[in-house]
């Protein structure tokens, strides 16, 4: 769990605790390992889940734009981009993707 777990987020949770800094790994105690190591898959999961949301934002944006364009201002966006950001992640092999970037985080 300590391979996985970022340095700032130890000396975070270090600092919180007022412990002092170990001399090895072996020393970190379970209330301090645990949160950083919390800490530190969040601040993946939220990159990963971050630059999945930017291109399906970019489809949302071009298909709004190209409605009110044509004047459909009736028409629901969501309707015309839901099947493109689903073609779009499997064109990209998206679980593939995701589960790769997780494994590799670790």
């Amino acid at each position: 769990m300590v391979q996985q777990t970022r340095e700032k987020d130890l000396a975070l949770f270090i600092n919180i605790a007022d412990k002092e800094k170990p001399q090895n790994q072996e020393e970190l105690s379970a209330d301090v390992l645990i949160p950083a190591f919390v800490i530190s898959e969040l601040k993946t999961a939220f990159q990963i889940g971050f630059m999945i949301y930017v291109p399906f934002l970019v489809i949302d944006m071009v298909v709004a734009s190209t409605l009110m364009s044509m004047g459909m201002f009736m028409l629901p966006p969501v309707m015309i981009s839901l099947p493109f950001k689903i073609l779009l992640f499997v064109m990209v092999d998206g679980w593939y993707l995701v589960v790769k970037t997780l494994v590799e985080s670790f």
